[in-house]
């Protein structure tokens, strides 16, 4: 799997798992339970992950939707 994104911000993620879901693109939010456990201090992100077959069309659609400064460094997961 290869790390998309990774952040506090709920409304990055939420935004970006609609727009894979609705291109058909597997995802997993990682670290979801550690970050609520962590409560408020933003120490443990979570982070979006997509199979490295999916990864290039993931990070395309995430560039054409204007999240391009967000992204990882891509082959982060290979």
């Amino acid at each position: 799997m290869e790390e998309l994104i990774r952040t506090n911000d709920l409304v990055l993620i939420s935004f970006v798992e609609s727009l894979l879901k609705e291109a058909g693109i597997g995802h997993f939010v990682a670290d979801a339970h550690m970050s609520v456990m962590e409560g408020s201090l933003g120490v443990l992100p979570r982070r979006v992950l997509v199979d490295a077959e999916e990864a290039d069309a993931a990070r395309a659609l995430l560039v054409e939707a204007g999240v391009a400064a967000e992204l990882r460094p891509e082959g982060n997961g290979r």
